[in-house]
């Protein structure tokens, strides 16, 4: 007999383009690299200003503008190789970051692109993302969007080759670098690995204490788990690990955050 608490739901329009997605990231030269990040003073300063100002500070907004700042010291890696093996490497820096907002009463993480980071900063990033999150339904979908996701899987996947075919667009719809942070749905360390369609992705993992040495000491810090994506056919793994040394540098001096006032 079956179970009467079984039951059979509709599948959310909007979760298609998430399949679409995932299968043809899946199908990129994508190398993953996990990398711990000391964010104590990083934190302790977003502590501070909220203390000083109530205002609690985005540390996912910190993140951004600490990558956006990365890209622009090695614009070759914010670049794409089109249909022809030409690289379009970009000035600006967009940068698509996951918001978790509510839609028609769900918490659910959504799309938002913060243009031209690498000339923002912490603060004006940190207000885009907070307005992205008290946004009504920022996937609100016309009519038109609402049967596209109707077609046929093979046909909707075409959309996400725009990288390829014409890198330009996609940055215009999708921004040219994402941030996802699943380390805001639980609490504890950890990585997440996942696929993307962009040339770099930050996927933002969880926090932990560890024991560190600081000064000759050793002392208990905050570490952060960052796993940093890069599309090989693009960006070589020298200029890749460049990339994310000065990534690291920016957050563990807690870049674009003004330190405590005395008292």
């Amino acid at each position: 007999m079956g179970d009467r608490r079984d039951r059979v739901e509709p599948f959310p329009t909007r979760r298609r383009g998430t399949v679409d997605y995932m299968r043809a990231a899946g199908r990129r030269s994508n190398v993953h690299g996990l990398i711990e990040v000391d964010v104590t003073e990083a934190r302790r300063r977003i502590e501070a200003i909220e203390v000083e100002t109530g205002d609690s500070l985005s540390f996912t907004g910190f993140l951004v503008y600490c990558l956006a700042r990365a890209l622009d010291d090695h614009p070759h890696v914010n670049a794409y190789r089109d249909w022809r093996g030409r690289v379009h490497v970009f000035e600006a820096v967009d940068v698509n970051v996951l918001v978790e907002t509510t839609i028609r009463g769900d918490r659910m993480a959504v799309p938002h692109v913060v243009r031209t980071a690498n000339d923002r900063s912490v603060r004006s990033i940190h207000d885009e993302i907070r307005t992205a999150q008290e946004a009504a339904d920022p996937t609100n979908l016309s009519r038109l969007g609402e049967l596209a996701f109707r077609l046929p899987g093979a046909i909707r996947r075409l959309v996400w080759r725009l990288p390829q075919w014409f890198p330009r667009r996609w940055r215009d719809v999708a921004g040219t670098v994402s941030v996802t942070s699943v380390g805001m749905f639980g609490a504890g360390g950890g990585w997440a690995i996942s696929p993307t369609n962009y040339t770099v992705q930050l996927t933002v993992g969880g926090i932990s204490e560890k024991p560190r040495f600081v000064d000759g000491k050793i002392t208990t810090r905050e570490i952060l788990h960052l796993t940093v994506t890069f599309d090989h056919d693009v960006v070589d793994g020298g200029p890749a690990a460049r990339f994310v040394q000065r990534l690291r540098d920016l957050i563990e001096a807690a870049h674009g955050l003004d330190p405590p006032t005395d008292g």
